[in-house]
């Protein structure tokens, strides 16, 4: 990655003028726990971190994984949500999920859409996570959203079988300056619009639910405790639960969903 061109578009780029700043660092362990780690910084807001490595990156239900050196974009954002009702901060990593299919679809020419709750897939196959935490409460509260991105990975180097990376599903743009830019631009748009919005969901879900994938689908949801729920995904609400038949699931409800055949 280009390091000083992210690092002068805060400054010479009004789209990305937004973040205060951006720095990219040759490797870490978690680029959201260096940032969380930093929330309690009165003034840090709208910042951004970037690893050409990660060596302990982190998904949902402590899942841990790994990024070849510079074959991934692994980024994380620290946004303060200043007067946002404690019950729609879960909208944060929807609206992540939106922006990066909405970049992956203009810059990079590939058919993404999400699973939710955001998962982003090409052709069935997830392509990037996303995983915010909130990192500081009260009325400005600071939660650090990280997304990992699959650019040049080869199969071999895949973490899982049903993954894919930008490279084999033939993506016109695999520049992950380019890529970052468009990222955060996206960002930054939908952010912003939610924001002065006065954190209103109803223009944001119906994004979300336009780009979802699993809405219609025979899903299997397996819960704590064993408990497996399986039926057509009928939608998202719009406190960002999926609805399986006549019952709302939340992310954190779920500890693993799928398609059925």
């Amino acid at each position: 990655m280009d390091a000083e061109q992210l690092r002068r578009s805060v400054i010479e780029s009004p789209e990305l003028s937004f973040f205060s700043h951006i720095d990219v660092v040759e490797t870490t362990g978690s680029t959201n726990a260096d940032l969380i780690a930093r929330a309690g910084e009165p003034d840090l807001d709208r910042v951004v971190l970037l690893a050409e490595t990660q060596e302990h990156g982190r998904g949902r239900h402590a899942r841990t994984w790994v990024s070849p050196p510079r074959a991934q974009i692994a980024m994380s954002l620290l946004v303060r949500l200043r007067g946002i009702d404690p019950a729609s901060l879960g909208w944060l990593s929807l609206l992540t999920g939106v922006s990066v299919v909405d970049a992956l679809r203009t810059t990079a020419g590939v058919a993404a859409d999400l699973k939710w709750p955001n998962d982003v897939l090409i052709d069935g196959r997830k392509v990037a996570g996303i995983l915010a935490e909130v990192a500081t409460g009260g009325v400005a509260s600071a939660v650090v959203i990280g997304v990992g991105l699959n650019v040049s990975l080869t199969e071999a180097e895949l973490p899982v079988p049903h993954a894919t990376s930008l490279t084999l599903a033939g993506a016109k743009e695999t520049d992950r300056t380019v890529l970052v830019r468009s990222l955060l631009t996206e960002f930054a748009r939908r952010f912003t619009a939610w924001r002065d919005g006065n954190w209103a969901n109803g223009e944001l879900a119906a994004a979300y639910r336009d780009r979802c994938a699993t809405i219609g689908a025979q899903v299997r949801a397996e819960l704590p405790g064993g408990q497996v729920l399986t039926g057509v995904a009928d939608g998202v609400d719009d406190a960002g639960r999926l609805l399986i038949g006549d019952q709302a699931v939340s992310a954190a409800d779920v500890t693993h969903l799928r398609a059925e055949n």
